[in-house]
């Protein structure tokens, strides 16, 4: 990616080196719980504290306000690279919702290690990438960035893609469907619960390609071979190929991410259109 000469955001909240308490109630998060439960699974450490919380929407925007904040160290390449991706999105969804008739408040992107309060509770760097619906931020440990090469999923699109996704559940909850889902999985069954799960966090990667379509119109960022990267960081992390690996047989009722094929087919329809209705997984899901 041609990521250097870009803009950076200023909504980035640096909270790295600072002492939190030792425990964790992991809350919010995208596609990454399901790579680290998988990491989890397979080197045979404890995967009881992880939780997964998913935000949605296929409704028009609400504007929510956003705070100031501090911006990247310096000579901090990951960090950097993290500041530069978020105003990408900004530029992108910025465009979006400014051809729509609204006006995109951005997300602040919190950098921490090992643990970080948020309005979601203390949670851990063993969660991942996470958003937060009650306070509007995306958090990352950038440590996680090690483990997507565990999982395959190397190069600067993938990482990429990982804080695509994660604001892509900023996009939904700006919608005003992230409540309505999280509602709904009260009432119905756990196979239900899964399928909404599965539903909200296929319109995030959906929503990342929307990312990428609309922002390399403006800014030409991508090389050759970045989005197959993307496309294999979609794979890598289906719930049908966690299980496998994880020795399990695959059983759809258990999803709460989707598949390979599906998590890579949904990230290609929001490359290929760039639109909020084609993204739109609940009415057309496969």
């Amino acid at each position: 990616m041609r990521w250097r000469d870009k803009r950076r955001s200023s909504n980035i909240e640096d909270r790295r080196g600072r002492r939190g308490m030792r425990r964790s109630r992991p809350i919010g998060g995208g596609f990454i719980l399901l790579i680290i439960l998988g990491l989890f699974l397979l080197f045979g450490k404890n995967p009881l504290n992880l939780i997964g919380l998913g935000s949605n929407g296929s409704v028009p925007p609400t504007t929510i306000p956003s705070g100031s904040g501090g911006s990247a160290r310096a000579n901090d390449e990951n960090a950097d690279f993290v500041s530069v991706i978020l105003g990408s999105t900004e530029d992108a969804w910025g465009d979006v919702f400014r051809k729509a008739g609204y006006q995109y408040e951005a997300p602040k992107l919190v950098l921490f290690n090992d643990y970080v309060q948020s309005a979601c509770g203390m949670t851990s760097a063993a969660t991942g990438p996470f958003y937060c619906p009650g306070d509007h931020k995306v958090y990352i440990d950038l440590g996680f960035f090690r483990e997507l090469n565990h999982m395959g999923a190397s190069g600067d699109f993938a990482r990429a893609y990982v804080i695509a996704h994660e604001v892509g559940h900023h996009i939904q909850n700006l919608q005003g469907i992230s409540m309505k889902i999280q509602n709904l999985q009260r009432q119905v069954s756990r196979t239900q619960a899964n399928r909404l799960s599965t539903l909200t966090e296929l319109q995030a990667d959906c929503y990342a390609g929307i990312w990428i379509h609309n922002y390399e119109k403006q800014k030409d960022i991508l090389e050759r071979g970045d989005i197959e990267e993307g496309i294999r960081a979609a794979a890598s992390i289906g719930d049908d190929r966690m299980q496998r690996q994880a020795g399990q047989r695959v059983n759809p009722d258990a999803f709460t991410h989707g598949s390979s094929a599906d998590r890579t087919y949904w990230f290609k329809v929001g490359m290929k259109y760039g639109s909020l209705k084609k993204c739109d997984t609940f009415s057309q899901a496969r």
